[in-house]
């Protein structure tokens, strides 16, 4: 008879007393308050429900089920000791509130995150608990599973599914909130419009809500003031438009043209806020043109400043830094321009060294740090950090065939999408120790042809990642938040 279950009994103490037919399993003997099993991997189901004390030790028993001892909610000690256990199922602990000591000694648990709640457990309960060490895996082999730190577990994990598909290819996506609900805005160049989608709560979908007319469309920019909604068409052919809708219930319809000697070949366009006022700046990548920066004058949007011309800027980035408005543009002529606003205008402040042939820029925080995206179609893509007095090279991905890289943070993850024309696109996620983005997942089936544009939108507690693709439809995938300590 083993140790543990001597001193249980002892405990618990012998008597005369025999318990009613078919409360003592075969393989146990019982006394009035306690039990004792041992040589029998078949675990007993039946036991008296007054049982203080229950010993099963060395019955070779390899798995227990999370209910197990519901039955026996009176127990003050319970052994499992020297069995079979590579785990125990979450739970298996509910309901015994009158718990003192758990012996969980002589087992070989395989200390993953299957074990986590128990760690999580242990400090929250009167009892004393003897854990034992761990088998596996290698890097924790015989360490006490009371030293381990719950915190080193990294037990939750995310996955990007597919759920929806928009026919007609796309090269921007936008979210907004209009009136208390999340709507996305395609820029749709090919089928020349901006087309809004929003949730139909029936269908469990999206659909289309409005579409603005806009051929040749490179970027739909939503604005939302109060009750007025506008939204910034940036067109490569025909210039480019305001849209406006004054109120609810009411559609949209163009109230502007936008500087049209200024703008001639749109490729990108940003909000961003100066002094409390609502601003455009749209990125101009044709010789003749120039990036304009357009603000808000009375009913309309006009050109307060124009910058960089003749370099051909292919993006705009509006970001904060040091407490004050930026503005990053990447040009197909010379390395991303960094400016700040001082007194009224964007003013150069600095560039980002050894960042050639950089398509787009896109920024993110975290840990109070702000970091860059650069997306570069030959080159490695960068990670860059900002240091106080410019960006310096963090990370380098290799990205040949990307036009996009994209952060985005979704619920608790910071993530960041390197699309491809040429390969699966790729899923990163930063790791916070490392202060690195780490492979995540292929984004796919079904894979992205040519995607340009990222966008994510939660919608009735669900949360949803917008693929815009050039050369194929946008997809829609759902992020699910998985936990491998179940």
């Amino acid at each position: 008879m083993g140790g543990a279950g001597v001193l249980l009994l002892l405990l618990a103490g012998a008597g005369a007393w025999r318990p009613p037919k078919g409360k003592c399993p075969l393989s146990c003997s019982c006394s009035k308050d306690s039990a004792l099993c041992e040589g029998s991997p078949d675990l007993p189901d039946s036991f008296s429900p007054t049982l203080l004390s229950l010993s099963l030790v060395r019955t070779g028993v390899t798995q227990l089920k999370a209910g197990s001892f519901l039955r026996v909610p009176t127990l003050h000690l319970l052994s499992l000791a020297n069995n079979n256990l590579e785990t125990l199922p979450r739970f298996l602990f509910r309901g015994l509130e009158t718990l003192t000591h758990v012996d969980l000694r002589g087992n070989p648990f395989q200390c993953d995150c299957r074990v986590l709640w128990l760690l999580q457990w242990m400090p929250t309960v009167n009892a004393s608990v003897g854990t034992g060490a761990c088998a596996g895996p290698t890097a924790l082999a015989h360490m006490q599973l009371r030293h381990l730190d719950p915190k080193t577990f990294k037990c939750r994990a995310i996955e990007l599914s597919w759920f929806q598909t928009v026919g007609e290819s796309a090269l921007g996506v936008e979210s907004f909130s209009y009136q208390g609900e999340p709507h996305m805005v395609l820029a749709q160049p090919f089928a020349g419009r901006c087309l809004i989608l929003a949730w139909d709560y029936s269908l469990q979908r999206f659909r289309p809500e409005e579409e603005l007319s806009a051929p040749s469309v490179v970027s739909c920019k939503p604005l939302v003031l109060g009750p007025r909604l506008f939204v910034l068409a940036a067109r490569l052919w025909g210039g480019s438009q305001l849209w406006a809708r004054p109120g609810p219930g009411l559609r949209l319809v163009p109230t502007q043209a936008l500087a049209p000697r200024r703008l001639l070949r749109p490729n990108d366009a940003e909000l961003l806020w100066l002094d409390g006022q609502p601003c455009f700046v749209v990125a101009d990548a044709s010789k003749a043109g120039s990036t304009t920066l357009l603000c808000q004058d009375g009913p309309g949007f006009y050109p307060r400043q124009s910058l960089h011309a003749w370099h051909r800027d292919t993006d705009a980035e509006a970001l904060e830094l040091d407490g004050r408005p930026h503005l990053l543009l990447a040009s197909a002529s010379q390395r991303p321009v960094l400016f700040h606003w001082l007194g009224g205008r964007f003013e150069r402040r600095t560039d980002i060294p050894e960042a050639e042939d950089v398509y787009a820029t896109r920024h993110f925080q975290a840990g109070g740090d702000v970091f860059l995206c650069l997306t570069r179609y030959i080159g490695d893509s960068m990670v860059m950090r900002w240091d106080g007095s410019m960006f310096r090279l963090l990370q380098q991905l290799p990205s040949r065939g990307a036009h996009v890289f994209q952060p985005l943070l979704i619920a608790r993850d910071q993530l960041a999408i390197l699309g491809s024309d040429f390969a699966f696109s790729q899923v990163f996620r930063l790791e916070p120790d490392k202060g690195l983005l780490e492979p995540l997942q292929e984004l796919g089936p079904p894979a992205l042809v040519a995607p340009r544009a990222f966008a994510h939108v939660t919608m009735a507690g669900r949360r949803f990642l917008f693929a815009a693709c050039f050369k194929g439809p946008t997809q829609i995938y759902q992020h699910h938040e998985l936990d491998l300590s179940a």
